[in-house]
C-alpha cells in the first residue's frame, strides 16, 4: 500500500516555509539519516529548517553531517515546543503514530502547522494532512530519495544528503541483507555513491567504533541472556536493569542484538526483551511465514511484517512469562513449514 501526495507537497514547498523535522524517540540510523538528509535538502531549497529529536540517539550516528544542528528535545523542552508551535510545516519522519514522540506528542498534535508523514511502517494513524508513505519501502531514507526524485530535484542530492540517506538505508536493510532490499534499493545506493556517499567510511563509522564495555556486554548477552526454544522455532535475549548498569550501556548499544537470536539455525522468531525501569520493551524480528507485527500487536505494538516492537508496563519476569505464553498460543504459525 502507498500514498504519494507529490503534487500537494510540491505546492506546499513552492514558497519558503518555517519547517520542523522530527522523528521517533530513540532514533535509529534510518530516523536520523532520513531526517538529516531531508534537512539538508530543504535548507538548500531556501526553507528555514529546524530538526528536533524527542530523545537522545546513539553515539555511532553523531558523526553525520548536520548532527550538531539536531536539537535533543528534553535538553530544552520549552524551545523544542516553541519550534513545533511556530512551524508552518512539521515533517514527521520514520513514525506513524504521535505517541512515538513521547513528551512532544501533544504539542505536535496541537500545532497549527501542516503535518506531513513520510514513513514506511504499517497501519498509520490519521494525525497528518499530507503523506508520502509506502509500507513496502526499505526505509524512510529510501522514501526521502524517491520524494526528492519525484519533485524533479534528484540533481540536488549532494554528498551531505547522500551520506545521510545511505546511512538510513544501510541500517534499516541490515547492511542490505534483509528481505526489504529490493533492486530499487541497490539502484538508489548506486546513485548515492555517485553523489558522494563513501560506503567504506560510513560502514566504519557505524560498525567499527564500539566501546570495550559494549563488546563485553555482547559476549555476556549471548552467553548468559540468550534463551532458545527449538520446539517453537524461537529464541530471545532477556536484559534486566542490572545488565544495563553493569556494562554502562548507552543509547544504541543494544541495536542489532536481536538479530543474533534470529541467526540461529531453525529459528524463525528472534526477540529482545529488555527493561531499564518499569517499562519492558520487546523488539521482534522474524523470517519466512512468521509475522513479527502480528505478535507485537498482542502487546499493543506494531511495525513491519518482519520487524516490530512493543512496550508494556511491569516486571521483566512477568513480561517474559507473557511472551512465552504468546509463543505457545502462536505455535501453529511458528512451526508451520
Amino acid at each position: 500500500m502507498n500514498t504519494f501526495q507529490v503534487t500537494e507537497l510540491k505546492e506546499l514547498l513552492s514558497t519558503p516555509k518555517r519547517i520542523a523535522i522530527t522523528m521517533h524517540a530513540k532514533a535509529d540510523g534510518d530516523a536520523i539519516g532520513s531526517s538529516l538528509g531531508w534537512y539538508h535538502y530543504l535548507k538548500g531549497a531556501g526553507h528555514r529548517v529546524e530538526i528536533v529529536s524527542p530523545t537522545d540517539y546513539p553515539e555511532n550516528l553523531k558523526w553525520l553531517v548536520g548532527t550538531q544542528d539536531v536539537m535533543v528535545g528534553p535538553t530544552d523542552a520549552d524551545r523544542a515546543s516553541w519550534i513545533f508551535e511556530g512551524a508552518d510545516v512539521i515533517f514527521c519522519l520514520d513514525f506513524n503514530s504521535l505517541h512515538r514522540l513521547n513528551d512532544f506528542a501533544k504539542v505536535v498534535e496541537d500545532s497549527m502547522a501542516t503535518k506531513v508523514m513520510i514513513d514506511h511502517h504499517l497501519d498509520p494513524e490519521a494525525f497528518y494532512q499530507l503523506a508520502y508513505w509506502d509500507d513496502e519501502a526499505s526505509s524512510t531514507a529510501e522514501l526521502i530519495y524517491r520524494l526528492i526524485e519525484d519533485l524533479g530535484e534528484a540533481d540536488k542530492v549532494n554528498a551531505d544528503i547522500a551520506q545521510c540517506l545511505y546511512t538510513g538505508i544501510l541500517t534499516d536493510t541490515g547492511s542490505f541483507r534483509f528481505t526489504n532490499t529490493s533492486p530499487r534499493v541497490h539502484k538508489i545506493i548506486s546513485h548515492l555513491m555517485e553523489a558522494g556517499a563513501d560506503n567504506f567510511a560510513i560502514h566504519e563509522a557505524i560498525f567499527s567504533n564500539y566501546s570495550e564495555d559494549r563488546l563485553k556486554f555482547l559476549g555476556h548477552a549471548l552467553l548468559n541472556c540468550l534463551h532458545v526454544k527449538p520446539e517453537l522455532n524461537a529464541a530471545y535475549i532477556l536484559l534486566n536493569k542490572e545488565v544495563f548498569k553493569n556494562y554502562n550501556l548507552k543509547s544504541g548499544d543494544t541495536e542489532g542484538l536481536v538479530n543474533y537470536a534470529l541467526s540461529i539455525d531453525g529459528v524463525k522468531l528472534g526477540a529482545l526483551i529488555s527493561t531499564q525501569d518499569d517499562l519492558v520493551k520487546f523488539s521482534l524480528r522474524s523470517k519466512h511465514n512468521v509475522s513479527a507485527s502480528q505478535l507485537a500487536q498482542k502487546f499493543g505494538g506494531g511495525g513491519h511484517f518482519y520487524a516490530a516492537g512493543a512496550k508494556i508496563v511491569g516486571k521483566i519476569e512477568d513480561a517474559e512469562q507473557k511472551f512465552l505464553e504468546l509463543l505457545e498460543s502462536e505455535k501453529e504459525m511458528l512451526t508451520a513449514e
